[in-house]
């Protein structure tokens, strides 16, 4: 009873996984783009005072600018988001791949050998250089500096 309960919760947690919704409202709930692409008429063309055009020139020049980034981009999205997509979740997977097998147990390994170096390293300073620095230590010790103001 116990076992297949805890294979069921194992399903349900590999399920919730890859097949998490997806919040169609909010589609960059951790602001990665907050100031990167978010670029309006009012960030690219402006016209300072005194040199203004025609009012309707200025209304379908906003109009053209938003309504042609709107569909450009639903367009590019359309033809090359699932292929992107594929491509970087493949470029993510190796690196992923990557760091789990290559990466961290060659740090793993360089952490145990550099450990063994960092043993022989300690013993040699203390063999060699302690009883060096306590003899100068013991003849410096003797050294008197005196401060005279004269006046």
């Amino acid at each position: 009873m116990m076992a297949e309960e805890h294979t069921d919760l194992e399903a349900q947690i590999v399920k919730d996984i890859h097949c998490k919704e997806i919040d169609l409202v909010n589609r960059d709930p951790k602001n990665i783009n907050e100031d990167i692409v978010k670029v309006d008429f009012e960030d690219v063309i402006a016209e300072p005072v005194g040199t203004y055009s025609f009012d309707g020139v200025w209304k379908v020049s906003y109009t053209t600018f938003t309504v042609s980034k709107y569909w450009c981009y639903r367009l590019l999205s359309t033809l090359l988001g699932v292929p992107l997509a594929l491509l970087w979740g493949f470029l993510f997977a190796c690196i992923s791949f990557c760091h789990i097998w290559a990466v961290v147990p060659c740090i793993k390994s360089y952490l145990i050998e550099i450990q063994c170096i960092s043993h022989i390293y300690s013993l040699c300073i203390r063999t060699f250089c302690n009883p060096l620095f306590a003899a100068l230590g013991q003849m410096c010790s003797s050294i008197k500096i005196m401060l005279r103001k004269e006046v």
